[in-house]
């Protein structure tokens, strides 16, 4: 019998992510790209999920693209929000899955789901960078410490500082004073992270809080916000190296079950 594949690709605000489904069931290549929306990302994400598979956009069933960019991706007709996506790729890795938190380059939301991984509500931030992994990325220049190591900064914290400005720009400021003050790069990053954490959790209290959790989006990867966000809500939280793919997953998703 011959095999369906479906490619998703999402276009993101900093990344573009390409996922190949096989038979709606089995992942064949999955690739991710630093540069989104308005970048050679999404070729060279297209050129890399195409090579490490050995397929062509030409054996491919059908093509759905989400994010940001999907409305300048001119590879398919089919463009699909990325609440659903992330909907569909957070079920697909994890079924009992029914609140989401997506915590992007540019916003942060919140996703309901029913038991069929179908999305029933949603909050979004996308008026303020606090909250959001470009404010993350802000602190880990000022800091000079790349962003993936804020995990591990923040476990050997002993005192973590506060973080008390809602703005990036002031919030860059205060972490700039607490610097010169002598204050910890460990504590700092682990005040950080729960600054972030924290505004995340004030949206996500909006909504009702359904366990299982889980994250998806690049800030999912950081540790150090995912711990701080799991106490601030008061639920465990579901993690796959994946999360950062969901969005593409549910894209390869929606075009398999649009074909069948």
């Amino acid at each position: 019998m011959t095999s369906v594949y479906t490619l998703g690709i999402d276009i993101g605000s900093t990344t573009s992510k390409c996922v190949i489904l096989e038979d709606g069931a089995n992942i064949v290549a999955s690739s991710l790209v630093v540069g989104g929306i308005g970048t050679s990302g999404p070729e060279q994400a297209l050129s890399r999920v195409f090579q490490d598979s050995g397929l062509t956009r030409e054996q491919m069933d059908g093509v759905a693209a989400t994010g940001y960019g999907r409305n300048r991706c001119g590879e398919t007709e089919l463009k699909v929000s990325e609440l659903t996506c992330h909907g569909l790729g957070a079920h697909f890795v994890f079924p009992q899955v029914r609140t989401i938190i997506d915590i992007g380059g540019q916003d942060a939301k919140v996703i309901s789901l029913d038991d069929a991984g179908r999305m029933q509500n949603f909050l979004m931030n996308d008026k303020c960078e606090a909250g959001t992994g470009r404010f993350l990325d802000v602190m880990a220049n000022i800091l000079c410490i790349p962003v993936n190591d804020f995990g591990d900064w923040a476990a050997k914290a002993k005192a973590p500082a506060s973080i008390s400005s809602t703005c990036t720009v002031f919030a860059e400021s205060e972490v700039i004073s607490q610097l010169a003050a002598g204050t910890e790069t460990a504590d700092l990053v682990a005040g950080i992270c729960a600054s972030v954490a924290g505004r995340v959790a004030s949206l996500a209290k909006r909504i009702n809080i359904v366990p299982e959790v889980c994250m998806s989006g690049g800030v999912a990867q950081n540790s150090g916000v995912r711990l701080a966000l799991a106490e601030a809500i008061g639920q465990p939280i579901e993690f796959s190296p994946l999360a950062q793919l969901f969005g593409a997953l549910g894209a390869a998703l929606y075009a398999y079950h649009k074909i069948k």
